[in-house]
Formats: structure tokens, C-alpha cells, sequence
């Protein structure tokens, strides 16, 4: 088989392979990101006060001395 057939060999299959693939609706994606933005904020904050209570102590354990 030549390259020029095996290149469109490939993209035939991928192209078949993108139709295969079930987009998410408006509702059910804002729904997601929603989630995603939600979940990332409050871990964000969450890690953020572990670090700062970290910082605390490692500035109250230096001061002792």
C-alpha cells in the first residue's frame, strides 16, 4: 500500500472515529464546569489554609529560640 493511501486509510478511520463520539449538551456542560470550578475553589482554598497554617507554625517554631 502506498503512503498516500495509508494516510488516507487513517484519516478515514478517524474521521469515523469522531462520529462516533457523543457530544454533551449545553445543559449537561454547564452543569460540569460548574462542578469543575466549584470543586477547584474549594480545594484551592483548602490548600491555601493548610499553607498558611504550615507558615504559622514554622514562624512560631523559629521564634522560640
Amino acid at each position: 500500500m502506498s503512503e498516500k493511501a495509508q494516510k488516507k486509510s487513517w484519516f478515514k478511520g478517524l474521521k469515523a472515529e469522531f462520529n462516533k463520539i457523543i457530544w454533551p449538551d449545553r445543559k449537561t456542560l454547564v452543569k460540569h464546569t460548574a462542578a469543575v470550578v466549584s470543586v477547584s475553589v474549594v480545594l484551592g482554598a483548602i490548600i491555601a489554609l493548610v499553607d498558611f497554617l504550615a507558615q504559622y507554625g514554622v514562624n512560631i517554631l523559629t521564634t522560640l529560640g
